[in-house]
């Protein structure tokens, strides 16, 4: 391949190993010498090789007169893209461009894991593919030096703008060097890509046009199809079979749109995917790999696809759902028509939405071939088509396939294996869809069902009108009431200033006069007339209600709030009961109160509301009889009752004793004493309680109750049940003070001063005990002839304990 200008001969070896002939027209103003140094802020149409552009435009930068690049450490060049599937492209499209100069490259995108891209980082990598959420991420966190930052491109920057990424974007150029190259890169030049251009872009920048002067993408063909209100689903399901496109992509503007497409498609059989912002990072790159591998042919995605994915075999865009403006339809138009290759974007439009779809061709300045979606024959007329043309059929035999074929031609006919293999292929083949007229609208659900022919009828002429309040609200039922019919009998009603024509069923018009009777007359006193001829309703105006102020009473109602109301009368006062004899007697010698007859009667079940009597001096009050046989206690001199408060100081009652915690305190200014056995100072000797071991109450010889030295449980209730005289403190080696070996409530060593290699229990506590006791309860001695063992004096239950010096 010539290249028109010279570059560094790594690229240019990638450029003809990948197939390269000839570049394109951006890629060819990239390698101008004159642009080598300078800022560039570059619009062309997608599919025009931009990525392989800048590639290209920064190779001096990083390169300079060097074919290889130095040791990767700190980044040469930040490539931001908008989206996580543009910069994963992009990573790939530079790996095979800067193989040869051996480059290392890393990315920082969302939905991966930031350690990984932590530890690439610090590993070193020349350029760096991000998007600008996560760049900064890394930038705030310190994970990336971007002082030796030589080139920033900035990839769809419009499309970064309108995600709302404009913070990021001003932060993370403000972080890099003013010496650096800042290349940015739109399909479209929109006022906010203008102001930031010359915000950060420098004084010599350079503004690269290479859009042609044709109004649309030359390789795209653009086809708008008007299906049924309800038939766009068939419409993209004939669509996909018509053209069998090797990729096609499905785009809608919701998640659950592609979520509802997605399984409808499968379950027709397709081979399809899905791509929408819900998925993670992982699946999206595995729905893209299955459509590029071929395990996949459909994709149903979001705009989240329609920026920068290429996929070499994408021949059809669908638009199912029409976009938001003409911007976003020629980026998903640009999915397919890259690099020179032909491709198909159709838009299917409802009735409902064709005003739509021609405002966005028209802004996108694009001219679509409108026409209807392909319907089943046609659907079926072009896969014979394929059939036939299937080069399968001109390819020779192999040496495996040749007896198998003569056996097969042998045992059947031509006509026969013909009709095999043409079912063997539909069945391999979803059906096409019978698609609806896109002309007839649907009919609702409640007028599924029509209403059936009124049939034969009269007219009827009623006095009363809008004058009079009439309404077919009220002369409906009206009218069913006092003619002995149903509604259904009754058609039209029509309702004017002073009269009201009602249309009626031919047959019910006997039965109806002969209900009324011979006045003719309604129950409010409009009066009923049979119409010779049906009225011009046509020439009748609509006549409006007068206001309510105007209005007047109704025929078929009473007088109701109006000027004949009679005034309303007091209402006569309520009779009050008699109390009964026995309240009245109770109530006479109350003085200062009114008699209960005046009384309102209170509520049973609300207390406070009931009258109280007046309560008598203290003095006068009469005491209840005491019962025979009980005796008040005497009271002691001066004693003054002051009675129970629930609240505030006085006199209390008296506390259990068992209650210390509650019980009154007394307060006096002088210091109280301190009793020398009970507060102690903290190096006085703790002398040992005398309590024995056991809960409290327990009988004499009964099991100790926790560990030697444990403070004991509760108060000593009677005999000590542990061992008399209890263990001294200290270690059994047979000096004085040492604690004696064994367990508690064990039998006592026969011979003094002798230690034991072991000991048991007794089985029987008492009977230990009772072995060790003298008459009256007090201790033996512990060694023989009654004498105490060494360093055991006997004890009684009162003694202090020896510490241990």
């Amino acid at each position: 391949m010539t290249l028109p200008y010279p570059t560094t001969k790594p690229l240019a070896d990638a450029l003809e190993r990948r197939g390269y002939v000839e570049l394109t027209p951006v890629q060819i103003e990239m390698m101008r010498p004159d642009l080598v140094e300078a800022d560039l802020l570059v619009s062309a149409q997608t599919g025009s090789g931009k990525t392989v552009g800048f590639g290209l435009a920064i190779a001096p930068t990083l390169l300079g007169e060097s074919h290889v690049l130095p040791p990767a450490a700190a980044p040469l060049a930040l490539i931001i893209a908008p989206t996580r599937e543009l910069a994963l492209q992009v990573k790939r499209e530079f790996q095979w461009l800067y193989q040869d100069a051996g480059v290392v490259m890393a990315s920082c995108v969302g939905g991966m894991d930031m350690r990984d891209e932590r530890r690439a980082l610090d590993r070193g990598a020349h350029i760096v593919v991000a998007t600008p959420g996560r760049l900064r991420d890394h930038i705030m966190r310190g994970s990336i030096d971007l002082g030796t930052i030589r080139a920033v491109v900035l990839d769809e920057a419009d499309e970064m703008l309108d995600l709302g990424f404009k913070d990021d974007l001003e932060f993370i150029l403000s972080e890099a060097p003013e010496t650096r190259r800042t290349l940015m890169f739109s399909a479209t030049v929109p006022r906010g890509i203008a102001e930031l251009s010359k915000t950060y872009l420098k004084d010599n920048a350079v503004r690269v046009a290479t859009t042609t002067g044709a109004t649309q993408h030359a390789d795209i063909e653009y086809r708008a199809l008007t299906a049924a209100y309800d038939g766009t689903e068939g419409a993209i399901i004939n669509l996909l079979r018509y053209y069998e496109a090797q990729n096609a992509i499905v785009f809608c503007n919701t998640r659950a749109t592609v979520a509802r497409l997605v399984a409808r498609f499968a379950n027709r059989g397709f081979s399809v995917v899905a791509l929408s912002g819900e998925l993670s990072q992982a699946e999206r790159t595995h729905a893209l790999q299955a459509m590029r591998d071929g395990r996949a042919r459909v994709c149903v995605a979001t705009d989240v696809a329609a920026r920068g994915i290429d996929l070499p075999n994408l021949e059809l865009v669908i638009h199912a759902e029409l976009p938001s403006n003409s911007e976003t339809l020629m980026h998903r138009s640009g999915r397919t028509g890259r690099a020179g290759r032909k491709g198909v974007s159709a838009l299917v439009v409802t009735p409902k939405t064709r005003a739509k779809a021609e405002r966005l061709l028209k802004f996108a300045k694009i001219t679509a071939e409108w026409a209807l979606p392909p319907s089943a024959d046609e659907v079926r007329a072009k896969d014979e088509e394929r059939l036939i043309n299937d080069p399968v059929w001109l390819e020779p035999l192999n040496e495996g396939e040749e007896d198998f074929v003569a056996r097969i031609t042998a045992t059947y006919t031509a006509e026969q294996i013909a009709g095999a293999y043409l079912r063997l292929f539909y069945s391999r083949h979803s059906a096409p869809e019978e698609l609806p007229d896109p002309d007839i609208r649907p009919e609702r659900k409640r007028d599924a069902a029509p209403r059936k022919t009124f049939g034969p009828s009269r007219w009827l002429r009623l006095s009363v009108g809008a004058n009079e309040r009439a309404e077919a609200r009220w002369l409906l039922p009206t009218l069913c009431k006092a003619g002995d019919i149903t509604r259904d009998d009754i058609g039209a009603i029509r309702v004017q200033a002073d009269e009201t024509y009602v249309e009626l069923l031919a047959s019910a018009l006997p039965g109806f006069l002969k209900a009324l009777g011979p006045d003719a007359a309604l129950d409010g006193g409009a009066k009923v007339s049979v119409m010779d001829s049906a009225p011009d309703l046509a020439s009748m105006p609509r006549v409006a209600a007068p206001p309510r102020a105007d209005r007047g009473d109704r025929p078929d109602r009473k007088p109701h709030r109006g000027a004949d109301r009679p005034e309303r009368t007091e209402r006569p006062a309520p009779v009050r009961r008699a109390p009964p004899p026995a309240e009245a007697a109770a109530w006479a010698d109350v003085p200062d109160r009114l008699p209960p007859a005046e009384v309102a009667p209170a509520s049973e079940g609300i207390k406070s509301h009931r009258p109280k009597p007046a309560r008598a001096p203290e003095e006068d009050r009469p005491r209840p009889a005491k019962p025979a046989g009980v005796k008040s206690a005497p009271k002691p001199e001066g004693f003054k009752s002051t009675g129970f408060k629930s609240h505030g100081s006085g006199a209390k009652p008296a506390r259990s004793e068992g209650m210390k915690s509650h019980a009154a305190k007394p307060r006096s200014d002088k210091p109280r004493e301190m009793d020398p056995e009970v507060h102690r100072g903290f190096d006085s000797p703790k002398p040992r309680a005398d309590k024995p071991y056991g809960k409290p109450g327990a009988k004499p010889g009964a099991k100790p109750y926790g560990k030697p030295g444990d403070k004991p449980y509760g108060k000593p209730a009677g005999k000590p049940a542990g061992k008399p005289g209890d263990k001294p403190y200290g270690k059994s080696a047979g000096k004085p003070g040492d604690k004696p070996y064994g367990k508690p409530g064990g039998k006592p060593w026969e011979k003094s001063g002798d230690k034991p290699a072991g000991a048991a229990p007794a089985r029987n506590a008492a009977a230990n005990t009772s072995a060790r006791l003298g008459p009256g309860g007090k201790p033996l001695p512990a060694g023989k002839g009654g004498k105490p063992r060494s360093g055991a004096p006997a004890r009684g239950p009162n003694a202090v304990p020896r510490r241990k010096p």
